[in-house]
């Protein structure tokens, strides 16, 4: 049976006259897309135009909150308390949602971005706190995560989880991310990532930093967008998986493929 995964990256990163990344290009490759929702990046107009150009090409639009950061793009840890993060998840989830709604869609998956993302598969109150917000919202949006506390306090409440594999970032032998300040963080070598993308996607293994092998069972691949070379990045990624047989579509229709069997 052909092996299926779903293309997302990180879009509608654009801030007023600011200008992130080539959204309009990516949209070609991706079958979803984690869009910012103010936090970090991303502005009401930004939001709009990104929920329309997902909408056009059917691609599955997800929230990507993060903590209120603009000046760090997420990316710095901050002493916020659960009921912050809560509270910040529920506005950022509710935001998209509207123009979800106002474009005749819906969300379809939460993402936490930057360092969120990071801590909320470590921390347990930030996981539990992301999940009551998903929760109280709509429990059919997939909570997109990394193996860890957050994709077991979803599976926990029984929200449907999809494991992301970032393609771009090394990782420890835990499963973790190897932290963007140390060294080797991002794997810039193009011929690297995309062999590396494609073991983990066909034979379901990583090898971290040290070299020893990490199993990772991947619903989509993250690729990332910011960066001058991501679009053709993106391109050979795609391209590679499609030789070796593996098919694309979005990260609903994999995990609601998966829960019926």
């Amino acid at each position: 049976m052909a092996i299926t995964i779903d293309l997302v990256a990180d879009l509608g990163e654009s801030f007023g006259a600011w200008t992130m990344g080539d959204d309009e290009a990516l949209l070609d490759l991706l079958t979803s897309a984690n869009v910012a929702c103010g936090f970090h990046a991303g502005d009401p107009r930004t939001m709009d135009a990104t929920v329309r150009r997902c909408v056009e090409r059917g691609i599955g639009i997800g929230a990507h909150p993060s903590f209120p950061d603009l000046v760090g793009f997420g990316r710095r840890t901050m002493d916020l308390t659960a009921h912050e993060v809560r509270t910040d998840v529920l506005y950022q989830i509710g935001a998209l949602q509207a123009f979800a709604t106002a474009h005749g869609t819906t969300v379809s998956h939460v993402a936490p971005h930057g360092r969120l993302g990071n801590l909320v598969a470590t921390r347990h109150d930030y996981a539990e706190a992301v999940i009551d917000a998903v929760e109280s919202v709509d429990p059919a949006i997939v909570v997109l995560a990394q193996d860890g506390l957050l994709a077991d306090e979803a599976r926990g409440r029984n929200i449907a989880v999809g494991i992301v594999g970032i393609a771009d970032r090394a990782y420890r032998p835990d499963g973790t991310l190897v932290p963007r300040s140390e060294p080797g963080a991002i794997i810039a070598d193009v011929d690297e990532l995309v062999a590396r993308t494609v073991r983990m996607v066909t034979e379901g293994v990583l090898d971290a930093v040290d070299g020893t092998e990490i199993p990772i069972s991947a619903d989509t691949v993250l690729l990332h967008g910011d960066n001058p070379g991501a679009v053709d990045t993106a391109r050979a990624v795609r391209a590679a998986l499609h030789d070796a047989g593996v098919l694309f579509a979005p990260l609903r229709s994999i995990v609601d493929a998966r829960c019926s069997r």
